[in-house]
């Protein structure tokens, strides 16, 4: 038989060599990377990355174990985030500094400043999202986290597919929705603008506790159960925790609320969850 280099199978006979060429291998398309390509920033001259989907979340991540902080950083770039990472609460302070991510993934048990002083930092000056990372789920963690302004946390350890889906969830608060706006009071929610003021004052909300407000409002005088919340501004499908809710109700009723001890806009309904009462 013969067989020629240029060929994968051969030809028998008498009769002349004939080679047989295959078409060149081509990658199927599933196992193409994403193409992304850069764009510029209109607020200034870098350059961001931008993939078929849009922009790339830009994330921070502040862990101090190496493994688990090498092993997110590589996980959570295949899904398709930038990430940037640091050791330490004041590394990760410099870095929130210096570049502004849109996400803050931060480890609660940090050498030096931990992560819950380093949640407070940021939510003097900043209210981007901020999901934390765990040990456990039924300490004082996280309840204190929370209570610094966390918008969600995740048990170590942690998969990497869930800590994507929460972060999806998260960004996902802040997208725009439809052009209307509605009074309560010296309230004003602006869908369109994606703004809440108050006595004509912006206010500054995470996107947590503005999707929750927007949420509320979508149903002036009805009462929500804790799990509704859950399911429509945290996207939590199982049964979740409670404390999410109600860290999130106390950091928006210090916000929107004459008196957030005495509350009037965003009442509790006992064995139940809340609701927005419009004014009277």
């Amino acid at each position: 038989m013969a067989l020629s280099a240029d060929c994968h199978r051969g030809v028998t006979g008498g009769g002349p060599f004939v080679p047989v060429r295959l078409p060149p291998y081509r990658t199927p398309a599933a196992l193409l990377p994403v193409p992304v390509r850069a764009v510029t920033d209109p607020g200034g001259d870098s350059a961001l990355p931008v993939s078929q989907n849009g922009p790339v979340p830009f994330l921070l991540l502040i862990e101090d174990d190496d493994a688990i902080r090498t092993g997110l950083e590589l996980a959570l770039t295949r899904q398709g985030h930038r990430v940037a990472t640091a050791a330490s609460g004041e590394d990760g302070l410099r870095l929130f500094k210096e570049q502004r991510p849109d996400l803050i993934v931060l480890d609660v048990m940090l050498p030096g400043i931990d992560g819950f002083e380093v949640c407070r930092r940021i939510r003097r000056t900043d209210q981007l999202p901020i999901i934390l990372l765990t040990a456990r789920s039924d300490d004082i963690d996280v309840v204190v986290g929370l209570e610094s302004g966390a918008d969600d946390y995740v048990v170590k350890p942690v998969q990497p597919r869930v800590l994507d889906a929460r972060i999806r969830a998260v960004l996902r608060r802040g997208e725009r929705e439809s052009s209307d706006s509605s009074a309560y009071g010296s309230v004003v929610i602006d869908r369109a603008a994606m703004t809440v003021t108050k006595d004509g004052q912006d206010l500054q909300l995470t996107p947590t506790e503005l999707r929750l407000l927007l949420e509320l409002s979508r149903r002036p005088g009805q009462a929500l159960s804790r799990q509704q919340l859950l399911r429509l501004v945290w996207e939590h499908d199982y049964l979740g925790d409670s404390r999410l809710v109600d860290a999130c109700v106390q950091r928006l009723r210090a916000k929107v609320e004459d008196v957030p001890s005495a509350p009037t806009l965003i009442r509790t309904v006992r064995g139940v969850g809340y609701r927005l009462d419009p004014p009277a």
